[in-house]
């Protein structure tokens, strides 16, 4: 995902993101112990969209704290 249209996404939608994407890497998580995988590259991509989601998250309620 990029920066871009992460932060286009309102609060409600980035938690329902941060939640399918965890999930997500759970289960790829569980396939890569219990055998191969196509792509371990998956791995990275998906804890870094996690690691931009939350940033942004946090961003807009720090937003929201400050503001309301």
């Amino acid at each position: 995902m990029k920066i871009k249209d992460i932060r286009n996404m309102d609060v409600d939608e980035l938690k329902r993101k941060n939640s399918d994407l965890m999930e997500e890497l759970l289960r790829l998580r569980i396939r890569h112990a219990s055998e191969r995988i196509e792509s371990t590259a998956m791995l990275g991509k998906l804890r870094r969209d996690v690691a931009r989601i939350k940033t942004v998250l946090k961003e807009k309620e720090a937003a929201i704290y400050k503001n309301g």
